[in-house]
């Protein structure tokens, strides 16, 4: 019996049916090829509304409309720690609108250090890890991390790995259950940077990262079980233009619909209301914690 497939719950196991086993190391050569065999005819029939996608820049002045973004200035949520996650070809400068309406919150936050999500999955989260831990250090609570995307299977990832550092995770279109179940159009660009990284270019993930030792253990951490006192809630959309919105229904989170594009998640006023609920619902710190803080 193959291994792999004992370390993963039924949904995962039928991306493993597929005949493609993102836990198990292959040759640079395998591993891109394995890659491209994700563009078969029966994804086909199920590709995401990329079109759609236009509409992304209408939802930030929505966003600015809504009420949910001035009540940001009646929450007060404690200098609660969050570390937020960019998405795929993204940097953390997408994602300062969210991180604004949090410090407006009194929330502590943090960036994932990322002008451009296009590095190896094993640097990333060795980044992030660093980053919460130092963030846990400086408010002496555990972290919430908001990831985006692709930035939401790294916040995965380092869940598992560390929950004594991570209280939730909220993960905005992350497709958690097959990383590949993306648009076609987007899935040649990551053939694209792979072919990049697999020919020396530095600061590009690699073919390898894919299927080989390089990230073995963070295939592990984003698609094994995840751990039962970190919280996590897994936002989707059903018109989202870029990852089929089926693989962001993950096993263990509380999976919420929201409405818009993908580009346009962390700018959807229905993110920022599951956000503050979020926020709203985790316990406040005990006394030492608040003290440690101050």
């Amino acid at each position: 019996m193959n291994t792999a497939k004992q370390r993963v719950g039924p949904a995962t196991q039928a991306v493993l049916d597929d005949g493609i086993d993102p836990l198990t190391p292959q040759s640079p050569r395998a591993s891109l090829l394995a890659t491209l065999a994700q563009l078969h005819p029966s994804r086909l029939r199920r590709t995401p509304p990329l079109p759609l996608e236009v509409r992304a820049p209408l939802e930030y002045v929505g966003l600015l409309r809504d009420p949910v973004w001035g009540s940001a200035d009646g929450l007060d949520l404690g200098g609660r720690p969050v570390a937020l996650v960019p998405g795929f070809l993204a940097g953390d400068a997408s994602l300062g609108p969210l991180t604004d309406w949090l410090r407006r919150a009194d929330c502590r936050t943090s960036s994932a250090g990322i002008r451009f999500n296009v590095s190896c999955s094993t640097v990333l989260i060795d980044r992030i890890e660093r980053r919460i831990e130092l963030l846990a250090e400086r408010t002496g609570r555990r972290v919430v991390v908001v990831g985006q995307s692709r930035g939401g299977v790294l916040a995965r990832g380092v869940a598992v790995r560390r929950p004594d550092l991570v209280e939730a995770i909220v993960t905005l279109g992350s497709p958690h259950i097959d990383p590949l179940a993306i648009h076609p159009l987007v899935l040649l660009q990551v053939v694209a940077i792979g072919a990049l990284g697999s020919a020396g270019v530095p600061g590009f993930f690699g073919s390898t990262c894919f299927n080989g030792e390089c990230c073995e253990r963070f295939r592990e951490e984003a698609l094994g079980p995840f751990p039962n006192d970190v919280r996590f809630v897994s936002a989707y959309s059903k018109t989202d233009g870029v990852v089929d919105w089926r693989s962001c229904v993950a096993e263990g989170a509380e999976n919420v619909e929201i409405g818009g594009t993908h580009f346009g998640m962390a700018l959807n006023p229905a993110a920022y209301r599951t956000l503050a609920r979020v926020l709203n619902d985790l316990e406040a710190p005990e006394p030492q914690q608040q003290a440690a803080a101050a």
